[in-house]
């Protein structure tokens, strides 16, 4: 390994820790070479002795609770778990308890020592379905690299209004609001996201749909569907003004007025384990309310067809 820069040489012997934890670590004195503080870039030559000084820091002041997971995969390595709807998954102003993460370190109390207690993806406040978490250091540094080389594959389902015609890929980068500040946007100045999405079941107004994420922007499918047109059902963000088939009766009126949720769910999650390299899949069935709304519909549409 000699003759190579500090931080290459670093990322090969520490390979359970990410290059840029590594660098800062290096910058900061906490990896040394013959016992000197050395710089990322300078070479190391063949002999030398490194010693990394470094703990992973417990990240913030979180409490565990005893909060119930819906547990779908585990080994000693990761963790995939069925997200119900009104579970936030990270403590942020307003929900410092109650998450996700609080979950997690109840569940698993060594997670604290991982960063962000191994969310490595996350799924919104009221959105459904199937999340990865790492256990390990190393699990979460492997999950956060195919995530970034686009190699973990996240299917999801939702029901939007209007009616699609075909499918079709969107290409539309993704930032803040410069209206609303909360709210995400199809911007010039955002980052870039790709979703596709394909046509499943089409009703007189609605369409349920199957949406690939790419990339992994926050809110992506929401701003995404709502940018071409055909908003989720039960968004209070980005569905705007409220459509119902005509002459559809009571009930399906009143299940699409008071949808209390966008209604989207994380349907297939497939990636390598991060530590076999084996190829995982797993599937969430459509939960309780989406599997009612797409039986009202379908009744609407069959009632004016025949």
């Amino acid at each position: 390994m000699g003759g190579q820069r500090l931080d290459q040489v670093a990322a090969q012997l520490f390979a359970e820790h990410s290059r840029s934890r590594l660098s800062a670590w290096i910058k900061e004195g906490l990896l040394t070479v013959d016992d000197q503080v050395v710089r990322p870039r300078d070479i190391v030559h063949g002999g030398s002795v490194l010693v990394l000084n470094a703990e992973q820091e417990a990240q913030g002041e979180w409490v565990a609770e005893d909060i119930p997971l819906d547990i779908v995969y585990e080994d000693e390595h990761i963790l995939v778990i069925n997200k119900p709807a009104g579970l936030v998954v990270h403590p942020a102003a307003g929900h410092a308890s109650g998450t996700l993460l609080n979950a997690l370190l109840h569940h698993v109390p060594d997670i604290v020592n991982v960063p962000r207690a191994g969310i490595v993806h996350r799924l919104d406040k009221d959105t459904t379905g199937l999340m990865v978490v790492a256990k390990t250091i190393q699990a979460q540094t492997q999950l956060v690299d195919q995530l970034q080389k686009r190699t973990v594959s996240r299917i999801y389902e939702c029901i939007v209004i209007g009616v699609i015609t075909a499918g079709g890929t969107i290409n539309a980068p993704i930032g803040r609001s410069s209206a609303q500040r909360q709210r995400m946007a199809v911007t010039d100045g955002g980052k870039p996201a790709t979703s596709h999405y394909r046509v499943l079941e089409r009703f007189r107004s609605h369409t349920h749909t199957r949406v690939k994420l790419e990339t992994g922007r926050t809110h992506q499918i929401r701003v995404h569907m709502s940018h071409v047109g055909y908003p989720l059902v039960g968004d209070p963000v980005y569905a705007g003004r409220f459509r119902i088939p005509p002459a559809a009766s009571p009930t399906l009126v009143q299940s699409l007025k008071e949808f209390p949720r966008q209604a989207l769910h994380a349907r297939f999650l497939e990636l390598d384990h991060p530590e076999t390299g084996k190829r995982m899949k797993w599937e969430s069935p459509l939960p309780d309310d989406l599997v009612w709304l797409l039986t009202l519909l379908r009744q609407d549409r069959e009632a004016f067809i025949g």
